[in-house]
């Protein structure tokens, strides 16, 4: 799902730094696995240099999505037609009176109405949270990481694949059950109120690759989340292994696009290629870039 993220960076790209970006070496070929930002603001730009060396080198764009190919129109629908209650439920009645005074509270805190989400089950209600809570503080998909190289590559006639379809990743939210739906709202407008402090240190962490601070922050907020954990992260996670094992025995380069949540800890990428016996190295930006 959305990454909470992102800001201007604190720090000046002066000295040489690690990125959130990996290369897996393949017998005849390389595979950069690049952590995402899904929503960035003009001023996150320019993204480090040693990401547009990477894309530079591959032949062919991977992302969770294949962006290039998504259907606005279609998309929404999808997302109306699995998140939209029409039924005369409502959130109140899937949250039950004890938990919707919690949301709403929350909700209040960070001045999000919350009757507007009365129709959406809690999962969509959270992904509408938080884009609202993204956007009011400046930040765009269109100037995320995705976009933004799906731009270039449109551009330039390179490929872009996806290695998931949309209505599988609806039917990893869809598919949560009513108790985890309800703690992914609850937690979604709870951390509303304090996205703005909590991004500076986020997004310094994914442009110098401080990969133990996005561990630390990320991952903790899934703590006795498991069942969203292993929908959302985990279970993912392995799956792409299996697709990114294949494609080192391939000719082409390819850069590899997902969120930064997927890339760290023990359950993460290439922690789970390491297992699997292909090494993966972090790569680093060099000194002086600005």
């Amino acid at each position: 799902m959305l990454l909470l993220a992102t800001a201007c960076s604190v720090r000046a790209d002066t000295s040489a730094h690690p990125v959130t970006l990996w290369r897996a070496q393949g017998i005849s070929n390389s595979i950069y696995l690049l952590g995402s930002i899904h929503l960035l603001r003009e001023e996150d730009h320019p993204l480090p240099s040693v990401i547009n060396e990477a894309y530079e080198d591959a032949e062919v764009l991977i992302m969770e999505l294949d962006m290039d190919d998504l259907d606005a129109t279609a998309t929404q629908q999808l997302f109306n037609q699995n998140g939209v209650l029409r039924d005369g439920t409502t959130l109140r009645d899937l949250m039950g009176e004890d938990l919707y005074r919690r949301a709403a509270a929350a909700a209040e805190a960070s001045d999000i109405p919350i009757d507007m989400l009365d129709k959406s089950e809690p999962w969509l209600a959270a992904i509408t949270v938080e884009m609202m809570s993204l956007y009011r503080i400046g930040f765009n998909p269109a100037l995320g990481v995705e976009m933004h190289m799906t731009a270039r590559a449109v551009a330039d006639g390179k490929p872009i694949e996806g290695l998931e379809l949309i209505v599988e990743q609806l039917a990893f939210l869809d598919g949560l059950s009513l108790p985890a739906q309800r703690d992914m709202l609850i937690q979604t407008l709870e951390e509303s109120a304090g996205m703005r402090e909590f991004i500076d240190g986020v997004i310094d962490a994914w442009r110098y690759g401080d990969i133990a601070f996005l561990e630390a922050e990320l991952l903790d907020s899934f703590q006795g989340h498991e069942e969203l954990s292993d929908a959302l992260v985990t279970n993912r996670n392995r799956r792409w292994v299996s697709q990114i094992n294949e494609l080192l025995d391939d000719r082409d380069d390819y850069l590899i696009i997902v969120g930064a949540l997927h890339l760290v800890g023990e359950q993460g990428v290439p922690k789970l290629l390491a297992k699997k016996g292909i090494e993966s190295i972090q790569l680093s930006e060099p000194a002086s870039v600005r």
